[in-house]
């Protein structure tokens, strides 16, 4: 296991970078502890005006999970959504979504840290109602050495902001390998174009960029240029609340 890890992370050095205000990264018991709290709140923060953490649930990952469906049904030719991988799937907050909205489909959660994946595992156990269970892959999205074209959707959600433009362009790269024909790839972030991130008080920003380390990179990169540069078609941009975009591309068929 620690030959493994080693590998896995030589290849992704920048998940060791601190960030989060944790010197370690995510790669601690406390950061797989603390992220699905961390995402609720990232939750809440979107939509202020919600009256309850489950309506604004419903907003956030609501307008996400429609944009996949909408733009699979309009681009795929009338292919199902079978096999689901979502890469970064930290803790399975993302990845259990994934499954509610898609219940027939296999999934598949991939992510860097051992402990973000024995938390989700555990919360799966606890829960699961599923007659497929979701299989978790400790592995590197930017080279998951999963076979190609094994998948219908490839999500990344929440985790672009996090990573350095090398990485970013290697995640979209191994995207387009594992998608099949006619495959959608939905990436949901922070959106450039937020008002309300354009508007933040420096302080504050200073802030999120302090345990952001390369949120300048996230924000400087051209990711739906990348897409198409890669290969992807199809390729839009939705605000699907006010802070974030889905990015969403389909693979030629």
């Amino acid at each position: 296991m620690e030959k493994l890890l080693k590998r896995i992370l030589s290849e992704s050095t920048n998940y060791l970078n601190p960030f989060h205000a944790y010197d370690e990264g995510n790669l601690s018991w406390l950061a797989a502890a603390e992220a699905e709290p961390a995402t609720m709140s990232m939750v809440r923060r979107a939509i202020p005006y919600a009256s309850s953490l489950d309506e604004a649930n419903q907003i956030v990952r609501g307008n996400w999970l429609q944009a996949i469906e909408s733009h699979h049904q309009k681009h795929s030719g009338n292919s199902s959504i079978s096999d689901i991988i979502d890469i970064g799937c930290s803790v399975g907050v993302s990845t259990n979504f994934l499954a509610d909205k898609f219940p027939s489909a296999k999934i598949t959660g991939l992510d860097l840290s051992p402990y973000f994946l024995a938390v989700a595992q555990f919360k799966e156990k606890r829960s699961n109602q599923r007659k497929d269970p979701i299989r978790w892959i400790h592995g590197n999205g930017e080279n998951t050495g999963l076979p190609s074209k094994s998948f219908d959707l490839v999500s990344v959600a929440y985790v672009f902001h996090e990573c350095p433009e090398r990485a970013i362009k290697n995640i979209v790269k191994e995207a387009f390998r594992l998608l099949r024909p006619g495959g959608t790839f939905a990436v949901t972030d922070n959106s450039p174009k937020s008002k309300i991130l354009q508007e933040l008080s420096p302080v504050l920003f200073t802030l999120m960029k302090s345990t952001e380390p390369f949120l300048d990179e996230y924000y400087l990169t051209d990711l739906e240029g990348s897409m198409r540069e890669i290969g992807f078609v199809n390729v839009q941009t939705v605000m699907t609340d006010p802070r974030h975009r889905t990015v969403t591309a389909t693979v030629p068929s």
